[in-house]
This record gives C-alpha cells, sequence and structure tokens, in this order.
C-alpha cells in the first residue's frame, strides 16, 4: 500500500518544518496525523519516510548505512572522513574499539571514584550561589566533558581542557549555518587545538591511565593501528557525543522534577534510605536505585537527548506495521524520529505526562524494547550507552540527595534541535539546600 503523507512542496518542505517550529515538532505533528509510517520531504534528502511504529523500527535495526547528506554538518569535526557516515565495513572495526572502550562496568566501577569528586565539585560550588539561579545545561554539559575526559582520556585535566569553553565551542560550531564565518572558524579551531593537546600529552606521558585500563581510547585506537588523523577525529567526536548526551539528560530530568515536586521527593526519600548519611553513592548503590532510574529514563523518554537517527536502505524491503505493509526501495531513507516514537500513543498511554511508573520491569517486559530507543538503536545506537547512564544517574543522585530545584518563573524553556535535544536559552534554576528548603 502506498505511504500516507502530506503533499509535496515546491520548497523542498522547508516551510512546512518551519512553520511547525521545527523538525521535531513537524514529526510529531505528522505522526498524529498519518499514523506510525510517513512519508515526507526532508531538506537536503528529498522524499524520506519517517517511522515512528515500534514493530516496523525492528524490522529496519539491523541496516548499517546512514545517508551522508544529513550528517554533513559534522564534517567540520571530522577531517579523516565523517565518522557518523563511514561505510558499514569501516564503520564495524572502528565501532569494536570504542564498544571495548567506553562499555566495559569494570571500567565503570574503577573511575567512579573520579566520578563522585568531580560531580562534588560542582555541588560546592552551586551551594555557594547563595539562592541565585544557576544555569543547568551550561554546567552540567562541562561536568560530563570533564568525566569523558577522566574516563577515556588519559585523565585529561583543566590545563588541557577548559570544558566550559570546549562547550562553548561546540555549540557555535554546531549552531553556525556558514561554518566558514569567522565565529565558527575560531570556535573549530579551539577544538582541534584542545584535542591535539590531549593527544599530545597523552604521548608525552602526562596520562593518568594504567596500562592495563581498558577505558584508554587514544591507547586503544593506536593499538587497533588506526591513523593519526582517524584518533584525533575520535576524539574531537566522543568529546562532543559523551558531554552532549548525558548533561542534557540530566538537564531535562532536574527540568523535569523542579515541575513535579512530589516525584523529586520520592526520589529524595529513596536517596535517604540507600544512602543514609552519605553524601554520595557507591558503584553498587546505583542497583538499589530503582526509583532514580525509573525517573531518569521516563525523562529521557520525554525529551530523549538525540531526538532523530536516519538510515539508508541497501536493498528493497517491505516492512510491515500497525497501520499496514509498505514497499521500501533499496535507497530510501528512512528517518526515525525518536521524540516521536517516544509519543506514540499506541505504546505510551496519554504520552505528554511525566510518569515515572511506566519503567516498572512489569510495565517495560509488556512493550515493545523498540517503544524507547533513547540511545538509538541496531549498530549505529551509541557506544557508550552504559557509561552515559552511569554518570546521569550519579549525578543526580548527588544534587537531588543535597539539593531542591525550582525553576525560575517566567522563563520558558523551548527544546530545539542540535547535535542532541538542546535548550534555547538554558534551563536556569533555583538551587535550595535540602536541609533548608522549606523545612
Amino acid at each position: 500500500m502506498p505511504i500516507p503523507g502530506p503533499a509535496l512542496r515546491a520548497d523542498g518542505g522547508v516551510g512546512a518544518i518551519s512553520d511547525a517550529g521545527g523538525l521535531h515538532l513537524y514529526q510529531r505533528r505528522l505522526h498524529a496525523e498519518y499514523g506510525g509510517v510517513v512519508r515526507f520531504q526532508l531538506p537536503g534528502v528529498g522524499v524520506a519516510v519517517s517511522v515512528a511504529d515500534p514493530l516496523v523500527l525492528e524490522q529496519t535495526a539491523r541496516i548499517d548505512e546512514r545517508p551522508a547528506s544529513l550528517f554533513a554538518f559534522l564534517e567540520p569535526l571530522c577531517e579523516a572522513g565523517n565518522l557518523q557516515v563511514i561505510g558499514a565495513e569501516e564503520h564495524a572495526p572502528w565501532r569494536r574499539v570504542l564498544l571495548e572502550v567506553l562499555a566495559g562496568r569494570p571500567s565503570h566501577e574503577r573511575h567512579f571514584g573520579e566520578f563522585v569528586s568531580l560531580v562534588e565539585g560542582l555541588a560546592e560550588r552551586w551551594a555557594g550561589v547563595g539562592g541565585d539561579a544557576v544555569l543547568l545545561q551550561k554546567d552540567l554539559t562541562a561536568l560530563s566533558l570533564r568525566m569523558i575526559c577522566a574516563y577515556a582520556l588519559g585523565g585529561a585535566d583543566s590545563d588541557l581542557v577548559r570544558a566550559e569553553e570546549v562547550v562553548d565551542a561546540f555549540e557555535v560550531v554546531l549552531s553556525e549555518d556558514d561554518p566558514t564565518t569567522q565565529r565558527a572558524s575560531l570556535a573549530l579551531d579551539h577544538l582541534r587545538a584542545t584535542v591535539d593537546r590531549v593527544i599530545a600529552a597523552h604521548g608525552g606521558g602526562r596520562q593518568i591511565a594504567p596500562e592495563d585500563d581498558r577505558s584508554d581510547l587514544i591507547r586503544a585506537l593506536m593499538a587497533a593501528r588506526t591513523s593519526p588523523a582517524r584518533i584525533r577525529d575520535t576524539v574531537m567526536v566522543t568529546m562532543l557525543a559523551a558531554h552532549h548526551t548525558t548533561g542534557v539528560a540530566v538537564s531535562w530530568t532536574l527540568h523535569l522534577l523542579g515541575r513535579h515536586p512530589e516525584v523529586a521527593e520520592r526520589v529524595a526519600a529513596e536517596l535517604d534510605r540507600v544512602l543514609g548519611d552519605r553524601s554520595a553513592p557507591d558503584y553498587g548503590d546505583l542497583r538499589e536505585l530503582t526509583y532514580l532510574d525509573m525517573v531518569l529514563k521516563e525523562s529521557m523518554r520525554l525529551y530523549p537527548p538525540g531526538p532523530y537517527g536516519a538510515r539508508e536502505t541497501t536493498e528493497d524491503m517491505v516492512l510491515s506495521g500497525a497501520d499496514g505493509t509498505y514497499g521500501i526501495p533499496a535507497g530510501t531513507t528512512i528517518f526515525y524520529p525518536f521524540w516521536a516514537v517516544h509519543m506514540n500513543p499506541g505504546h505510551w498511554p496519554e504520552p505528554e505526562q511525566f510518569r515515572p511508573e511506566r519503567f516498572t520491569p512489569e510495565a517495560v517486559a509488556a512493550r515493545s524494547r523498540f517503544a524507547y530507543v533513547p540511545f538509538g538503536l541496531g549498530p549505529r545506537s551509541c557506544e557508550g550507552a552504559g557509561l552515559a547512564m552511569v554518570e546521569a544517574q550519579l549525578t543526580l543522585a548527588v544534587l537531588l540527595k543535597r539539593f531542591r530545584f525550582r525553576p525560575v518563573e517566567g522563563h520558558e524553556v523551548t527544546p530545539v534541535e542540535r547535535f542532541v535535544l538542546w535548550a534555547a536559552d538554558d534551563i536556569p534554576m533555583v538551587v535550595t539546600p535540602r536541609a533548608t528548603a522549606g523545612r
């Protein structure tokens, strides 16, 4: 059967996306009107097929090719070929190296104490603001960047990576329409110089990672005989993806908790029960923080850090979903609007509502596993998903044990598209110590 969708427009779909307020909102509107599989115009591609039906997502999960034009915005960060769209044959061994570095639980536990120190350092700074608002996104993405440097980049310190400056530089590069402007060029130069310092210091013996630490990304890339240019690109993209994912996920979670104080109180009660008088969890405590985990997952459902994904079919396919069966020719761009997937009312009743109980073990078992895809799916999914969850859970545990968070009156938080689901004008919140916050 033909794939439903809006009439084609002479502008290639630009006007429809603009009128909706952005691609993320346009996708939600399309799927609300036309169902789980929609044909639409996607600038830079032509006509694409958008899939918000988990049953259809599962049928496309093994595709390992991406449409290059949709990821061209990352090309300034990748001088040895865009790492996000390298072919499947080249991508598979590169991905294995990243998984070996980022996905090892023993490494997560080994670095946990360093993570605690970094989060507590931020908490100490917030404790001194005296009731003024803090900028969640700005501070938490910088914290996440420090974490990935401590974990995978030989313990690169603040002399090598000035976190706030790096976060700002990434934002400039990703938000500028023209990467050749002076502003974008200066930001890119700063990022490249930072990466070069990290790699040079690693080679010069300043790294603190022991020889048997499998989390050492640069050493792993060298052992795999990766070219110097590809090592530089990999460090750059790892810094980008790692700080964005965790920092943004925690920011949106605190945003939601600030608007649902009853949920925040339940999280705080769980933290008091599990941690007692301790200010931070041990690695093993994370398994006991089940409600905190549910809150984080529900936050990432409502505000997935990466709102989109895309694949390119390499052969003709027949896809069957809740609304029908569709023939998809080879060379078709399959667009994954993860936010629309997470708002699919067939799998998420009253999807706009913030309900952490959606992630009880019983509720999870009753749903398609492709109804919730905050880190993507298949062979192009996020290699650092497990590490990101450890960092996010720890950060939330430390901050919510110590503080209450209240929204700044009059500030409207507006999601916009970047590499991640970003908040325009940040997420300012008033931070108050729990011991004196209205008790």
